[in-house]
């Protein structure tokens, strides 16, 4: 989801340090993944950023040019290249209220709609959530009818769904740090699974836990997202990577070849050039941005379970304001927020992060969320599908990019009208107006990503 000004992006700094000193005391290095890019979202509205500037002398080849031609796999995991994503958290407010942006949407309501708009703009994956706290309102007991409407209009329309299973939201019979939540996920993952089996032909793509690097830092560390704990981020972090490899083998036990999607934000943070004595501290902050990726493969604090084989397609979230200046010091915000603007020397180019995860884990890659708000949306979208393109040229292994969200939505905290996709909220009969300007940007990259597919594949 587009990232707004929210809790404010120099308490997330505050959780990287804490996580860190914690995760050294356990003799594991650094420890927290980087979630910035979740502190830039939901309530207030964004000024506008420097490094949303765009380069408006880049010029697309011509389709004439088929030295592209092999730029995308050859044996490509997903049906399109591009997806639509659509905003599906379910977590509780400090109101009480549970938000439930499906139904805010209503995208439940026009799903059919929604898909045939998908397909027409030439989509043919969508990233959707299952609402647990819906589908499991009594403990061991599920009912997916609040699925159906989805999976009706994906089978109607040949669209591929990647399912999340936990997205911010759980039943609340259960407690988020005992190990009852580990089992419930893994029994509700294969409830899912083998009710999905008698509705879709070929077999799953599913999210266990949505952004866990997020969710251990929101929920346990900033304490900004139910259930509002501060000080316990690494814990629950460690309780994420139990509950997301108990439930892939439960999905594996009733689909052995389901595929296993692990989203997470990437980051660039380095040192100010007014603070060069903060160049470590920053690397060391930077770097524990793979964390939970390298507990689920068993890379890091292998007493969790974690193995190579979970570890199977790697989502990176990326949005404006994933990269910044150093402003910490002993847990504290030494210095205010600075994100790095895209035209700055220390700017980190996109297609070099997509290539340092490759590098580091050789796994199929998607660019699971991107996005930005208003008129910031297609001139941000350009630059996502230059990097990609670059990334395949450097032979990333990149298999998609999701526009996330592709529905306008109220805000997580105020409702405020979020403008940050590709179509605004529905009339009456369920009709979307379109944001014409990402419209456009869309077909031109889609018309150049499906040259290159036709071209692949003869």
């Amino acid at each position: 989801m587009p990232k707004t000004q929210r809790n404010g992006p120099n308490r997330l700094a505050r959780h990287f340090r804490a996580q860190t000193r914690l995760s050294r005391k356990q003799g594991q290095g650094s420890a927290s993944h980087a979630a910035e890019a979740r502190s830039k979202r939901r309530s207030r509205k964004v000024s506008k950023p420097k490094q949303a500037t765009i380069d408006e002398s880049w010029k697309p080849e011509t389709q004439e040019d088929n030295s592209l031609a092999e730029l995308l796999p050859r044996s490509p995991i997903f049906k399109t290249f591009f997806a639509a994503g659509f905003e599906c958290s379910t977590h509780i407010r400090r109101s009480g209220e549970r938000l439930d942006l499906i139904a805010a949407t209503k995208h439940e309501s026009f799903a059919h709609l929604d898909y045939l708009r998908l397909r027409r703009e030439g989509f043919g994956v969508a990233r959707e959530g299952v609402r647990w706290h819906i589908a499991e309102a009594t403990p061991g007991r599920y009912d997916f009818s609040s699925v159906l409407p989805i999976v009706r209009a994906a089978r109607a329309t040949g669209t591929q769904v990647v399912w999340d299973l936990c997205h911010f939201g759980w039943p609340d019979h259960l407690d988020l740090f005992k190990p009852e939540f580990v089992t419930a996920l893994a029994n509700f993952g294969a409830a899912f699974a083998r009710w999905l089996s008698g509705e879709m032909e070929q077999p799953g793509f599913f999210v266990p836990v949505n952004e866990i690097s997020y969710f251990s830092w929101a929920s346990g560390d900033e304490g900004s997202m139910f259930p509002f704990v501060t000080g316990r981020g690494f814990e629950l972090k460690a309780q994420l990577v139990r509950a997301a490899i108990q439930a892939m083998e439960a999905v594996w036990s009733v689909q052995p070849a389901a595929r296993f999607v692990h989203v997470d934000p990437i980051i660039h943070v380095v040192a100010s050039p007014r603070h060069p004595e903060d160049q470590q501290e920053a690397e060391a902050y930077r770097q524990s941005q793979f964390q939970s990726w390298d507990m689920l493969s068993g890379r890091l604090w292998p007493e969790l379970g974690g193995q190579e084989r979970y570890l199977d397609i790697i989502g990176t979230n990326f949005y404006p304001h994933n990269q910044w200046f150093y402003n910490l010091k002993n847990f504290q915000r030494i210095r205010r927020f600075m994100a790095i603007p895209r035209r700055h020397p220390l700017y980190r180019p996109f297609r070099q992060m997509l290539g340092e995860v490759n590098e580091r884990y050789h796994r199929p890659l998607m660019v699971a969320e991107t996005g930005a708000e208003d008129e910031l949306r297609p001139g941000w979208f350009r630059y996502v599908c230059q990097e990609a393109e670059a990334a395949l040229r450097n032979g990333v292994p990149l298999h998609g990019i999701c526009l996330y969200p592709i529905l306008n939505h109220p805000g997580w905290v105020d409702n405020r009208h979020c403008h940050n996709g590709l179509w605004d909220y529905p009339d009456q009969r369920g009709e979307r107006k379109v944001y014409k300007p990402l419209a456009t940007e869309l077909r031109r990259w889609r018309k150049r990503m499906e040259h290159r597919a036709s071209a692949n594949a003869a």
